[in-house]
């Protein structure tokens, strides 16, 4: 009776994560196609209030917000064509390397009661970004 429960748990579990997934992965797909229809609008002429208007007539309740159309009609009425966003510049957002893997693996299988604080400090990994 248990292992009929936990499977149907187990399948509730990967239900609701795939259409999470799903769901992350249409709103992506939502937000390069309004975009792509800025742009196009821009091309035409239309001002900021007349494209967020026409984009809510589409999309209704997953429309972008206000400030997102008028960022996006500046790009494109400045020359921008691309529709994804610039890479960011600066160091990235985790200390997460092969190289950074390979020192910590050994440390770790040695200790496993370490602290991420006392591991960072041996491989030199600011403790913040070093999220392994």
């Amino acid at each position: 009776m248990l292992l009929i429960y936990g499977s149907i748990f187990l399948s509730g579990v990967y239900y609701c994560l795939r259409v999470f997934w799903c769901t992350v992965a249409r709103m992506s797909e939502l937000v390069l196609e309004q975009r792509t229809n800025i742009k196009f609008l821009v091309k035409l002429g239309k001002s900021g209030n007349e494209i967020r208007e026409l984009l809510v007539q589409i999309y209704g309740d997953n429309a972008m917000k206000k400030t997102a159309v008028y960022k996006w009609v500046k790009h494109f009425s400045e020359g921008t064509e691309s529709v994804t966003d610039e890479e960011r510049s600066g160091r990235p957002a985790t200390s997460r390397t092969e190289e950074n893997i390979t020192k910590i693996r050994p440390i770790v299988r040695e200790n496993r009661r370490l602290t991420v604080r006392s591991i960072a400090e041996q491989v030199n990994i600011d403790r913040e970004t070093g999220k392994f």
